[in-house]
């Protein structure tokens, strides 16, 4: 037999199947096609699925037309049954040893094998097989065909359950940009993977106070993302009206110093920005956020990241963001994104950025920023997880905008 051009058809069928949110509906396409494609290779005359309900397994479909009885199971205690349970394969002949003639009559009485697919082994593919069918063949083909079935059932149960994480993740994402006084706010995340370490969120703290964070886990993908929507989550639920930022800071530090998680620690930028303009903030060990206003200031005003030391003390910065001031904060997948000779985009280049002309829209800022990391490092899938977020205070019609370097 040319095992190299069966293993390929196998492989062609296989991948040309689209997998179903329904097993069974998965498992059919597979048996159809292997019935179908594969009468003259391994002599396979039909098969059936069964599904483990309790102590019997349960037929639930035939192809290619019904022989067996409604209703029809099998025990689990059948010995070819056990051995396909033990082995993951399984090939008999009707006067095998243990084999019952009575219950193989009811559905064909022919040679059979058949594979366990799924975690715990709660599905069998049975094939009835014509006689002259070569049990070397049927086993070695089979197997493979088995292996290959359960890593692309691994493999969509993980997808399912990443995808399941994503959706948790963006549900904590703000739905839309907060209208807020005579600001303008955007944000932006994009992970480098399906899930990651940065969030950001806008936190009404009351009617004339609106909060502001950005947060990054340690590392990316889902143990970053568990522990980056946990530090949102906590924050939300720290934070009130009348409670210093640190107090809320703090104690959020210490709930992340006693998690179990490797990847427990988080910088975090949280401000709280009044209707007046005065920001009232802590940076826990995040890249400072760049302020424009009579020139550009980082606001650094806070103590260490978060998780290393649960008992750490951390202090607040102020500043004031009059009409034309313009505020991104930032994670470091954006000045750590590397070109590639190596060289990384830098704060420097959001410096430049910002003073490069007359801002008034937060949006505008946040998309130029991405657009300019995306031409910097030359690729679009970007490697650490990166985010930004944008506050322009709007100039109204008596209020001359502030100068910057390179404004005319």
């Amino acid at each position: 037999m040319d095992y190299k051009r069966l293993f390929a058809k196998i492989e062609r069928n296989l991948d040309e199947i689209e997998h179903s949110s329904d097993l069974l509906s998965t498992l059919s396409e597979i048996l159809r096609r292997l019935v179908g494609d594969f009468r003259e290779d391994l002599g396979l005359v039909g098969g059936r699925i069964y599904i483990l309900r309790g102590a019997y397994y349960r037929l639930e479909m035939e192809y290619p037309r019904p022989v067996a009885p409604p209703g029809f199971r099998i025990p689990v205690a059948y010995p070819p049954v056990q051995r396909a349970v033990q082995r993951g394969f399984v090939f008999q002949r009707p006067d095998d040893p243990g084999v019952d003639p009575d219950l193989e009559e009811r559905i064909g009485g022919k040679a059979f094998a058949a594979i366990c697919v799924g975690g715990q082994c709660r599905h069998l593919i049975a094939f009835s097989l014509l006689d002259r069918s070569d049990p070397e063949h049927i086993e070695t083909t089979l197997n493979t065909v088995r292996h290959v079935v359960n890593l692309k059932l691994r493999q969509d149960e993980l997808e399912g359950r990443v995808a399941q994480a994503r959706l948790i993740q963006m549900s904590l994402l703000p739905e839309s940009a907060p209208e807020f006084g005579d600001f303008d706010v955007w944000g932006r995340t994009e992970p480098a993977e399906e899930v990651g370490g940065d969030l950001y969120d806008f936190i009404q703290v009351s009617e004339r106070s609106l909060g502001i964070t950005v947060a990054d886990a340690c590392g990316h993908g889902l143990p970053a993302a568990l522990q980056a929507r946990d530090a949102i989550i906590g924050l939300r639920m720290g934070v009130e009206e009348r409670m210093r930022i640190t107090a809320t800071v703090e104690k959020l530090n210490r709930v992340i110093g006693r998690s179990a998680l490797a990847s427990k620690f988080i910088s975090l930028f949280y401000g709280e920005l009044e209707t007046n303009g005065t920001l009232v903030y802590c940076n826990a060990g995040h890249n400072p956020p760049l302020l424009m206003q009579d020139g550009i200031h980082e606001l650094t005003r806070g103590g260490m990241i978060l998780g290393p030391d649960p008992d750490a003390r951390y202090e607040r910065g102020y500043a004031h963001l009059a009409p034309g001031a313009v505020l991104l904060a930032f994670s470091d997948g954006i000045v750590e994104a590397a070109a590639p000779d190596g060289s990384t985009f830098e704060t420097r280049r959001l410096r430049e950025l910002l003073e490069s002309r007359s801002w008034d829209s937060a949006r505008s800022i946040v998309d130029t920023v991405f657009e300019r990391v995306r031409e910097f490092s030359q690729t679009t899938t970007p490697v650490d997880d990166q985010t930004a977020v944008a506050v322009v205070r709007k100039v109204s019609e008596r209020t001359p905008p502030p100068a910057t370097r390179g404004s005319r």
